[in-house]
């Protein structure tokens, strides 16, 4: 450790108590051992014109942070987003493993800053020869392969969102919380790939967590995923590639894109393997911005991108597999929504098609249609949830042949193509596709309601999911499942 380097900045710290105007706050820190930095960053055109801190702690969180301003001003955006503990700990002259944390606080917080920043007030020209690719990173194996697949290709910078905080949550599990976040950029440095940190909390709380609440207390089934890559997630990165003069937005989905000519723009399309098709959760995004996508993962098979990973000696080469809702990790929906959403567990009647009551229950937003287990009923015949009414609390049950239906009433729809086109539909993430076709003459567009006929009774449509519209392997529109009767 080069202590004179440590002391200047301990003693003559750059930029402490300085609040550049037009600049961009951002804090870490503040846990259990009470330390926090404040950076605030100002951006214009391609590069940091300004930065300075506030330092609450020891003095090596002041150091650290002095360290970063150091190295930020007057750096161009890319180089700014190179930056992370390794090099404030080095512009420090090394620190004791005591001292690191110091140095990842002061990171995180430029991290913060300058993506806010960049958010607001960047605009980098695009390079018409060779503009980068910006690469969504959440920090596992897909993203990271994707990452690698792009830097090969030519210049490539990485993104990662942070979308939820919540002391209930497991962080290691999730992939938009603080550590998730801080991981991607530790991964992405080490890929030597320049890292933005966007701070979406308000967003996704707005565009996704409260619509999903709200879904549940109204009695339906919510896909969450859905809205967040369709409305959310996915507009704010390609935004920020735009403002990085970016080509393309890459992302470690699987998927594939069909008919890029096509002057409506192009489609999507189901992965060469199938096993790990993300198409249903992208289905909501639009033509124009597909057409701004990149899916490198989209024609290999989970174990290829594993060896892939591994080869390129990526350090998440052998990462499980996020499972649970982003927001969910380590809690239940139930004790989410009672916590977040002002859900109180409202009793209610289990009751069968004839109104007989077989039982009760502690909320009907612990249920879903087509539900089997857990319903908490002794009956001769398996029973199953039909239909749950949020007004009276009521969830009515019934054997599989009450369930099953070949219509589908979906709402809010949109067609990319003309409906003559849908030849299946997939209504669950999961299932695979069924036999379908839409009701009457339905034009390209938006249309307030459609009905779909299947070529199978199916058992049940979940109100609130998604109704993925395809012709053979292709998306040609989407819709939400409505709980009424198709017309």
């Amino acid at each position: 450790m080069d202590a004179l380097a440590f002391e200047h900045h301990l003693t003559s710290p750059q930029g402490r108590g300085h609040r550049p105007a037009h600049g961009h706050a951002a804090t870490a820190g503040g846990y259990a051992c009470g330390d926090e930095i404040t950076m605030t960053i100002a951006v214009a055109g391609d590069r940091v014109t300004d930065a300075g801190f506030e330092a609450r702690g020891c003095g090596a969180s002041s150091a650290a942070a002095s360290a970063a301003v150091g190295l930020i001003r007057g750096a161009s955006i890319t180089e700014a987003a190179r930056i992370g503990t390794a090099e404030v700990a080095r512009e420090l002259g090394g620190l004791s493993p005591g001292k690191l944390h110091a140095a990842e606080l002061a990171a995180d917080a430029l991290a913060r800053a300058l993506g806010g920043a960049v958010r607001a007030h960047a605009h980098i020209p695009r390079n018409p020869s060779q503009p980068p690719t910006l690469v969504a990173m959440s920090g596992g194996v897909d993203s990271a392969v994707a990452a690698h697949l792009c830097a090969r290709e030519g210049p490539t910078l990485a993104v990662t969102l942070e979308l939820w905080a919540d002391a209930e949550n497991d962080a290691e599990s999730s992939c938009c919380s603080a550590t998730a976040v801080a991981q991607a950029r530790s991964l992405a440095h080490q890929m030597g790939i320049p890292h933005f940190t966007i701070d979406l909390r308000d967003e996704f709380r707005a565009g996704v967590v409260d619509p999903f609440i709200a879904g549940y207390a109204a009695g339906e089934t919510p896909n969450p995923c859905v809205g967040c890559n369709g409305h959310v997630r996915l507009d704010a990165m390609l935004d920020l590639a735009d403002r990085l003069g970016c080509g393309a937005l890459a992302t470690g989905h699987y998927a594939r894109t069909a008919e890029p000519d096509d002057a409506r723009g192009p489609l999507l399309r189901v992965a060469t393997d199938t096993a790990k098709d993300q198409t249903y959760m992208l289905a909501a995004l639009k033509p124009d911005s597909l057409a701004r996508m990149r899916f490198p993962l989209g024609e290999l098979r989970k174990p290829e991108v594993r060896r892939i990973a591994a080869e390129a000696g990526l350090p998440v080469a052998a990462k499980v597999d996020s499972q649970d809702l982003c927001f969910l990790a380590g809690t239940s929906r139930a004790r989410f929504m009672e916590r977040h959403g002002a859900i109180p567990s409202a009793p209610g009647e289990i009751v069968d098609t004839t109104g007989a009551v077989l039982g009760r229950h502690d909320g009907q937003h612990r249920f879903t249609v087509g539900q089997r287990r857990g319903l908490g009923i002794a009956s001769a015949e398996p029973l199953f949830v039909l239909h749950k009414d949020a007004h009276t609390a009521r969830v009515t049950v019934g054997v599989r042949e009450e369930l099953r239906t070949d219509r589908v009433a979906i709402r809010a729809a949109r067609l990319h193509r003309d409906g003559r086109r849908v030849d299946r539909v997939k209504l669950r993430y999961r299932q695979q596709p069924l036999t379908a076709r839409v009701a009457g003459d339905a034009g390209e567009g938006r249309h307030r309601s459609l009905s779909l006929q299947l070529g199978e009774p199916v058992d049940g449509a979940a109100p609130g999911q998604l109704a993925c519209l395809m012709d053979g392997d292709v998306v040609v529109g989407w819709g939400t499942i409505d709980g009424r009767s198709p017309t």
